[in-house]
């Protein structure tokens, strides 16, 4: 395996033992779907709105050079500098120079899982800015140099009392670990971050071509602050967030915060067009829209998978899946995590590095049941296994498969296998259960091995028709 590979399976097995994590993990998300089913409910046809946004997302992505142009004409006709990125390289070397350009020293930044995915802060903090996440979960995990936890809610592994803890370490001040009073620090730190600011930096949720506007969904107003202070704003989006109307977010963006946060409409939801224009009373004296790339041109140009850039971002299927729930965000090793982030990973960052994240997975399909676009993410995790076995495989892989495949391809002796072999295993496994030399050590530490049944189904059913046979037969005999 791979360095990533070993990591994760390190990491994994480490944090599915770890019961108080689970435990903090899966009550949160317990909560999660009992609100996102209530407002499932107000929709008056939730699976009908699933299709349309679906078929929203697909025009856009297959009519995306299109939507780009009439989306950059409309920014720059009002004044709004828009810039083409490749690469995360050409895009931190972008920004870094939109900020040198300015004389910016200090920037405030908003939520922008797009940001952590080319590691700008880290890019910007080496070149001697000072970067500040205005996020109050993104705020939290800075203080405590980590990456985002989910792609929605970035410190919901934490507790009141780790928080506080953060804030009494960092910050000097943690009155106590009720979560108002938290929050009233942040906020008191972050004001004046915001005032003392020299540029600004959002993500984006949506992209809208009709109007060349960047559409962004929040609940704490810190974007807002963000775009409306410093006299520099930067949004950084990719390319697949374009949306070919205005009209459409009266679809998405209840859809995003529904399926994100069981919310029926997120706290704050702004549109953003261009730079301040005479008359208006706040705004960025300059705005600059970077628009990356980053592999997902490729992505695009793959029929068969490109419905993967559909996605929302709203972080639905990591919710539901039973992986993630198990071993956290910070397991998977990269930007984006969960169902999604196994799927876009290995296309976006290279398969034999990254291939090791399409088998982390159950297959239940609990993600591709709950996605808002409809993305079939469980058949897209087994086309990246599919594509991944292409990949020159190691010696014992070849070997495994070569004694593999006689015993899949025979009738016989498969049933051998899942019978007679498999009670011979059992025995011993009973024998050797807990050392070293059990095959199935790493399984049975944390788990038991159930028995394989007296009876195969087969076996089972044919004894139960010859029963009910003989049966037939007596009642036959017995009649007059």
């Amino acid at each position: 395996m791979n360095t990533a590979a070993k990591q994760f399976v390190r990491d994994a097995t480490r944090l599915s033992a770890d019961l108080r994590h689970r435990g903090l993990i899966q009550t949160a998300l317990g909560k999660y779907e009992v609100k996102r089913d209530e407002m499932k409910a107000r929709f008056r046809d939730w699976e009908r709105a699933r299709q349309l946004a679906a078929d929203t997302k697909w025009e856009a992505i297959n009519h995306l050079d299109q939507y780009l142009d009439q989306f950059v004409r409309q920014l720059e006709a009002r004044g709004t500098r828009v810039h083409w990125a490749s690469s995360a390289r050409q895009a931190r070397d972008l920004i870094r120079g939109i900020l040198a350009a300015r004389g910016a020293r200090t920037v405030v930044k908003s939520k922008a899982m797009t940001a952590e995915e080319i590691h700008l802060n880290e890019d910007l903090e080496r070149a001697g800015f000072t970067v500040v996440e205005s996020d109050l979960g993104e705020f939290i995990v800075q203080l405590r140099q980590e990456p985002p936890y989910h792609i929605v809610f970035p410190a919901m592994h934490l507790t009141r009392g780790e928080i506080k803890d953060t804030f009494e370490t960092r910050l000097h001040d943690a009155p106590s670990d009720n979560p108002e009073e938290l929050t009233m620090v942040a906020r008191r730190v972050l004001r004046q971050k915001y005032v003392e600011a020299d540029a600004g930096i959002t993500g984006a949720n949506f992209a809208v071509a009709e109007t060349g506007m960047i559409s962004i969904t929040e609940n704490e107003g810190n974007a807002r602050l963000t775009a409306a202070l410093p006299k520099t704003m930067i949004t950084l989006l990719g390319i697949e967030k374009i949306v070919p109307r205005l009209e459409d977010l009266a679809l998405l963006l209840p859809m995003l915060s529904v399926a994100g946060a069981g919310q029926l409409l997120s706290g704050y939801n702004t549109l953003y067009g261009g730079p301040r224009q005479p008359g208006e009373p706040d705004g960025p004296e300059e705005y600059h829209v970077v628009l990356l790339d980053n592999g997902r041109t490729a992505y695009l140009a793959d029929a068969e998978q490109r419905d993967a850039l559909h996605c929302i971002r709203c972080g639905a299927c990591l919710n539901v899946c039973p992986i993630f729930r198990n071993v956290g965000g910070h397991t998977y090793g990269t930007t984006y995590s969960g169902p999604i982030g196994s799927v876009i990973t290995p296309n976006l960052r290279g398969l034999p590095d990254w291939k090791h994240l399409s088998y982390a997975s159950s297959l239940c399909g609990a993600c591709t049941e709950t996605c808002p676009v409809k993305i079939d993410l469980a058949h897209h995790l087994l086309q990246n296994r599919r594509n991944a076995s292409r990949v020159k495989p190691s010696w014992w892989q070849k070997l495994a498969f070569k004694l593999f495949a006689p015993v899949a391809n025979s009738q016989l002796l498969w049933r051998w296998l899942v019978t007679k072999g498999g009670r011979v295993g059992q025995v011993f496994h009973r024998l050797v259960l807990g050392t070293r030399l059990d095959p199935a050590y790493a399984w049975t530490r944390t788990r038991d091995l159930p028995p394989i049944a007296p009876q195969t189904f087969r076996e089972w059913w044919r004894a139960r028709q010859n029963g009910s046979a003989e049966a037939g037969d007596a009642r036959n005999a017995a009649k007059p």
